[in-house]
C-alpha cells in the first residue's frame, strides 16, 4: 500500500509511505515522473534519515531519474518498532519488499555508512536482479560494523542490552551532541543542524530504539556480504571522505582492490558525514558516475 503524504513545491519532491511487512516506511521521491526503471535509491547512515540527502537532491535532478531517499526502519518518519530487527539484514529485508512493491528496476543503489552495509546485502543477496549499479559512501564493510567511539563514546559497551536502563535521556543527548562533531570537519556549520541527528532519540522510545540499532551492528553480518563483493559484477563507485575518523580510508582501498568494476573517489578535507561536509562534491561524483552508465 502506497500513500502520498506531502509535496515540496520548491524541489518537486514528495513525501510518501509504503506498508512493508508489518511496518510503514517513509520516503521522499524526487522526479517520480521519470518512472521506476533506473531509479536512484539513497540509504542513510546511523542517526541519519532521508533528510541526510536534502542538499544533494536538487543537484541530482539533472540526471532525469527518479530519486528515492528512504527513512529506514526506526528512523525519521518511518515506524520505530521496539523490539525489531534493525540490523543490516533486517533493513535489507524490509527494503527488498520495498523495491518490489514500488517495482523499482535497474536501480542505482547508494548507501552511506550503515546504509552502505544494507546496500551490500541487497546487491549481493536479496535484490540482485533489481540492482544495476552500487555506490558505497564511507561504508561499514568487512568486520568493521562500527567505530569504537562514535556516535556513542563506548560502542562495544553500548551493545549491552541492560545499558539503556542505566542511561538517562538527558545524558544520552549530551553524549550524542558532543560525539557527532567528531564526524565532520565544518563543525561551526554543523552546530546549526546537529538537532536533526540527535533529537529523534530524545525520548524513552527514541533511546531504546537507538540502543537497539547499536546492539545490532554485528560485524559478521557485514563481513558475510562484503566478502562477496568481488563477484558482484556490476559498476561500483566507492566514495570516501579523506578525513573520515569513523570508517578508515584503508577500507576504501580494500574495497577498491576487491571489486574489479569499482572506481574510487576520495574527497579531500572532509569527515565521515561527507553528505554534510561536501554535498556538492558528492553530488558531482554521483552525477559523473551515473551519467556514464
Amino acid at each position: 500500500m502506497l500513500q502520498q503524504r506531502s509535496k515540496d513545491a520548491a524541489t518537486g519532491s514528495q513525501r510518501r509511505s509504503a506498508h512493508v511487512i508489518h511496518y510503514n516506511l517513509s520516503y521522499v521521491v524526487q522526479g517520480a515522473e521519470y518512472g521506476t526503471d533506473g531509479a536512484i535509491v539513497l540509504l542513510h547512515d546511523l542517526l541519519g534519515g532521508a533528510f541526510s540527502w536534502d542538499a544533494l537532491l536538487p543537484q541530482l535532478a539533472g540526471l532525469k531519474r527518479a530519486v528515492y531517499a528512504v527513512d529506514m526502519l526506526g528512523y525519521g518518519q518511518s515506524d520505530h518498532p521496539w523490539p525489531a530487527d534493525t540490523s543490516v539484514w533486517g533493513h535489507a529485508d524490509c527494503l527488498a519488499f520495498f523495491l518490489e512493491q514500488l517495482n523499482l528496476t535497474n536501480v542505482i543503489l547508494v548507501g552511506h555508512g550503515l546504509g552502505g552495509g544494507v546496500a551490500q546485502v541487497l546487491a549481493t543477496r536479496l535484490s540482485v536482479e533489481r540492482i544495476a549499479a552500487l555506490v558505497l559512501i564511507d561504508t561499514i564493510c568487512y568486520d568493521h560494523a562500527f567505530a569504537p567511539d562514535w556516535p556513542l563514546s563506548d560502542m562495544p559497551k553500548s551493545q549491552d542490552p541492560e545499558l539503556p536502563g542505566q542511561i538517562e535521556i538527558a545524558d544520552l543527548q549530551k553524549e550524542l551532541r558532543a560525539n557527532l562533531f567528531k564526524a565532520v570537519v565544518n563543525t561551526q556549520a554543523f552546530a546549526k543542524v546537529v538537532d536533526q541527528y540527535a533529537e529523534p532519540w530524545n525520548s524513552h522510545l527514541g533511546k531504546e530504539v537507538l540502543y537497539q540499532h547499536v546492539r545490532q551492528l554485528v560485524p559478521y553480518y557485514s563481513n558475510a556480504v562484503s566478502s562477496d563483493l568481488k563477484a558482484l559484477g556490476k559498476p561500483t563507485l566507492i566514495l570516501w571522505g579523506e578525513k573520515d575518523q569513523q570508517n578508515s580510508l584503508t577500507y576504501a582501498a580494500r574495497l577498491h582492490r576487491d571489486i574489479p568494476e569499482s572506481h574510487l573517489v576520495v574527497i579531500p578535507n572532509v569527515g565521515h558525514l561527507v553528505l554534510f561536509d561536501a554535498p556538492g562534491q558528492v553530488a558531482s561524483a554521483l552525477t559523473d558516475f551515473i551519467g556514464k552508465l
